[in-house]
């Protein structure tokens, strides 16, 4: 399936292919401040529809994961990192996506805040 997602204001906008077949819940201290629930896509499903300078890029503790935000509106709708398997990654925070059900999508708990 084919997703447009951005974030509130739409100053990054995107979309992505795939199949949400479930989604992740961090607690680490990023995620858990944030709220995400992230769909794990390889980078090349992601196409962004806003020039790539428009977000913003934070970075924290050992600097591996590269979190865009709207620098208007702050929300994070996606981020980007390497995967286990040495492959580019895009973590997609589906509640930036439009018309997903996100109750109906299952979500795994994983304990970031212990890593």
């Amino acid at each position: 399936m084919q997703y447009h997602g951005s974030c509130h204001c739409g100053s990054v906008a995107f979309d992505v292919e795939g199949d949400i077949d479930r989604a992740l819940s961090c607690n680490c201290s990023m995620c858990q401040r944030k709220g995400s629930l992230l769909w794990f896509v390889p980078r090349d499903a992601l196409k962004l529809a806003t020039p790539p300078d428009v977000s913003r890029v934070y970075e924290f503790n050992r600097h591996v994961i590269k979190h865009h935000f709207c620098p208007t509106c702050g929300i994070h709708p996606y981020a980007e990192a390497t995967g286990p398997d040495g492959k580019p990654r895009a973590a997609v925070n589906i509640r930036c996506l439009e018309d997903v059900d996100i109750a109906s999508i299952p979500v795994t708990h994983y304990d970031g805040r212990s890593k």
